[in-house]
């Protein structure tokens, strides 16, 4: 694959331009999916809800999957490094690892909403953006470019004028959600390597929603009471999340991500909270505050900041 050995700024700045579209899109599925994520609590516990949604996603990833993977010239076992050449890890416990993380990001969300504020929650996640870059330099030495790091900052006061602030007091659920950010920002992490190293999204992706899945599956058997109306009444609701905002979604991240370093990903995947809000004027009637409208300009401002085309070294 000597497409993957290419570093991102030799790359041709159509690929890269889709691939921004293709985490732009992302944000997108995923601000649109919010209020289906959050009625589907009105009929299921979180980790039901988050078993059958992933549940969703892989038997729909699946196929795509598998013919990936007829077509993949080297199979998965090569080492993870990180800049320097130094293996971390094997890449199919890579894989295993995203998707734990994926699926804690998850769960500490869910759980976080129980006892915060939705803005509170949308704010407090957005906290990836600024994890993100610093994650990838302990776990692979990857530098961020300068311009990532206002451009992170930025995106942060975004998201914190577009979703309200923090009102009052940090509650069991913020911290809850504060740590949900972190597990964000390893997946991020851990993503952008595995797409790059081995160029299997599809793969990938259904790799993160079945360990989810399988991992949900019985802590729902043991600690929440769940019958089948319950699923019943919260169909669509997993049908969306678990077929555009789950298999869709992710897979247009993990595709998007072999060609954007994992710092610049972040900003862009953080414009669900701008797609959110845009969402919710148009379908739910919800006026966005003058604060609110300075928050989307910064969250836009951020996203161009951190796709400036970088001035090459001249020797």
């Amino acid at each position: 694959m000597a497409e993957l050995t290419m570093s991102h700024a030799q790359l041709p700045m159509r690929r890269r331009l889709t691939a921004a579209l293709m985490l732009l899109a992302a944000g997108g599925i995923w601000g649109g999916g919010f209020v289906a994520q959050s009625t589907a609590m009105d009929s299921l516990g979180p980790f039901a809800f988050i078993a059958a949604r992933f549940a969703v996603a892989f038997i729909g990833l699946l196929p795509f999957a598998l013919f990936e993977l007829r077509r993949a010239k080297s199979p998965l076992g090569d080492r993870l490094a990180d800049t320097s050449g130094a293996t971390l890890i094997p890449e199919w416990r890579g894989y295993g690892l995203a998707g734990l993380a994926f699926f804690a990001g998850m769960a500490t969300q869910q759980i976080g909403l129980l006892t915060t504020s939705v803005s509170n929650s949308g704010f407090l996640t957005g906290l990836y953006v600024v994890f993100t870059p610093f994650i990838a330099l302990l776990l692979f030495r990857e530098m961020p470019r300068l311009l990532i790091l206002p451009a992170s900052f930025m995106a942060l006061v975004g998201i914190f004028l577009l979703s309200g602030g923090i009102h009052g007091e940090l509650t069991e659920g913020d911290w809850w959600t504060i740590t949900c950010a972190g597990f964000w920002g390893l997946q991020v992490a851990l993503t952008g390597r595995l797409a790059e190293r081995t160029g299997l999204p599809m793969t990938l992706t259904a790799v993160q929603m079945a360990v989810a899945c399988l991992v949900a599956l019985p802590i729902t058997l043991v600690f929440e009471t769940t019958e089948l109306w319950q699923f019943k009444a919260a169909l669509p609701e997993i049908l969306y999340t678990g077929l555009f905002a789950g298999g869709l979604a992710f897979s247009l991240q993990a595709r998007g991500q072999r060609y954007i370093k994992p710092g610049p990903a972040a900003i862009l995947l953080s414009s669900e909270a701008l797609f959110a809000a845009l969402f919710g004027a148009l379908l739910l009637g919800d006026r966005l505050a003058p604060i609110a409208l300075i928050g989307c300009g910064l969250i836009l401002a951020a996203i161009l900041l951190a796709q400036w085309p970088q001035r090459r070294r001249t020797s």
